[in-house]
């Protein structure tokens, strides 16, 4: 996919500036990750090249980041793209011990481990099969828009809703009316996760205060969440509670 086009592509860059990403691989401990990122890949985000080509939105395409995700996103840093993706970099290189964070092999490796090498999605792991093939039934796919399908449910009969990154690119009418639909089918108690480019949620000043008044933001466990994102590459991990 373009993800996967997108590490090919940051390979061939760091190869271009003589470094092999891939190297990072031989650490055997957190401390060794570190070394290689602040002498063989931290150095290439100074380079012009590079400074020059991240400055231009297309660039992200790749990961999936439209321009509007790209304005979001440039804010965690100094004002240059290259100076949140090293830092994103960063995170995903030295944070985590690499046989944990199979996150980092797709990036680094680009594959995944094998049995017994470094740790695998759970959904993957050899044990969980069992579990995944007897409770299949269980799962239902809709190729819908999220506020219809909520339009179709009852008040209060949902308790869980996974937002991804999606509402990086909503504008505010989209945004009132999908959380209109997650606060009107939302049990109490029910919990909302999203991730954002940013590290601020990007909910208050754009949805309403009449929405948001009905759910807690749970900032303490949101920033514990964010700083255990092991994939790097959002800026924030968002909890609401509906009270």
């Amino acid at each position: 996919g373009l993800l996967g086009l997108f590490i090919a592509m940051g390979h061939r860059v760091g190869k271009f500036f003589g470094v092999d990403p891939a190297g990072i691989m031989q650490a055997s401990n957190i401390g060794e990750q570190r070394r290689f990122f602040n002498e063989e890949l931290a150095p290439v985000f100074e380079k012009p090249l590079l400074k020059w080509a991240t400055s231009r939105k297309a660039s992200l395409f790749g990961l999936g980041i439209p321009p509007a995700q790209y304005d979001s996103l440039i804010t965690s840093g100094d004002g240059t793209m290259a100076s949140v993706l090293k830092a994103r970099l960063e995170k995903l290189a030295c944070d985590f011990p690499l046989n944990t964070n199979y996150f980092a092999w797709q990036a680094f490796a680009r594959r995944y481990p094998e049995p017994g090498e470094a740790a695998l999605p759970a959904y993957l792991e050899k044990r969980n099969y069992k579990v995944i093939r007897d409770n299949i039934d269980r799962v239902a796919i809709n190729h819908t828009n999220l506020i219809e399908f909520l339009a179709g449910k009852d008040a209060g009969a949902v308790d869980r809703f996974i937002l991804l990154d999606a509402q990086d690119w909503m504008t505010d009418d989209q945004l009132n009316a999908l959380w209109a639909e997650i606060t009107r089918t939302a049990s109490a108690g029910a919990r909302v996760i999203f991730r954002t480019a940013a590290e601020p949620s990007l909910l208050p000043g754009r949805v309403s205060n009449s929405l948001l008044d009905q759910w807690s933001y749970e900032a303490e466990a949101s920033r514990d969440f964010s700083a255990r994102d092991r994939s790097a590459i959002y800026g924030g991990f968002h909890l609401y509670v509906k009270r």
